[in-house]
């Protein structure tokens, strides 16, 4: 458990829509209950404030986490998105209101032995991947709750999982999570990434708990921390930072991690 709290003081992923804070669209996180802080970064709520006549391009940058939603108004449809090394976006239109759970890298699988490789690059229903949440989700939830007391059947339910017995991964893997969190992506995979055992076993136990290659999530994380650096004022040079040798290279990797370029994020 000590491990697991520890990669929640290394990174703390951000989405573009947290900088909203006002306007038609409202997004807004809560931490869940410390019982479950090494499990689940946040719940989160994205909703209209009015009836959009325009559609508001919902834009989910790469972070390394996968999350749970689903429509309190419509809690029999819920939906799971995997782990991705691009941004996905979509349209939104007239009213909305989704609630999610960000699980933090490698943390679903401890839950729910779910193999993360066969959710990666996903939407998918919750039913068809993790139906005792999704009937949970169905049975319990309804348009008239607040966000916190949503919150407090969500914590509730996991801390009642957790309590059932984690299935714990290889403490290697754990050790190799935490060298790409310190070095914010910036290591070695071959040869820097040493943990006792081949890169082929890493790469499965990567590929099965977090839903990529270590080299996979590497970059995303190397993403998320360069950001973070350029949204607190890093912004020149950004590129050498995030150890990139060319910026040609950088904004390459920057607009499929995101897409857009750096400078339209930050204008």
């Amino acid at each position: 458990m000590e491990a697991l709290q520890h990669f929640r003081q290394l990174y703390q992923p951000v989405q573009p829509a947290a900088e909203r804070e006002k306007g038609p669209v409202l997004y807004r996180e809560l931490l869940p209950h410390t019982g479950l802080l090494a499990y689940v970064y946040c719940y989160w709520e994205l909703k209209s404030t009015e009836r959009l006549t325009a559609p508001y391009h919902y834009r989910v940058i790469a972070d390394g986490c996968i999350d749970i939603y689903f429509e309190p108004h419509q809690p029999t449809e819920s939906y799971l998105m995997g782990f991705s090394n691009s941004y996905t976006a979509f349209p939104l239109y007239g009213d909305f209101h989704f609630v999610g759970i960000r699980f933090l890298p490698g943390m679903l699988p401890l839950l729910y032995r779910l193999n993360a490789a066969e959710l990666t690059d996903q939407s998918a229903p919750l039913d068809a991947i993790c139906r005792p949440l999704a009937t949970f989700l169905a049975a319990r939830f309804h348009p008239g709750l607040t966000l916190g007391e949503m919150k407090a059947l969500l914590d509730v339910y996991l801390l009642g999982l957790a309590g059932k017995g984690i299935v714990t991964a290889d403490s290697r893997l754990y050790e190799a999570i935490a060298m790409i969190l310190d070095t914010r992506g910036m290591i070695g995979i071959e040869k820097e990434l040493a943990v006792g055992i081949s890169p082929r076993q890493l790469r499965r136990l990567f590929q099965f708990y977090v839903g990529d290659t270590p080299k996979a999530f590497s970059e995303v994380i190397r993403f998320q921390k360069t950001l973070q650096r350029m949204t607190h004022g890093r912004k020149q040079h950004a590129y050498l930072d995030a150890g990139y040798y060319d910026q040609a290279h950088f904004i390459k990797s920057f607009k499929q991690l995101y897409g857009l370029t750096p400078s339209k994020v930050l204008l």
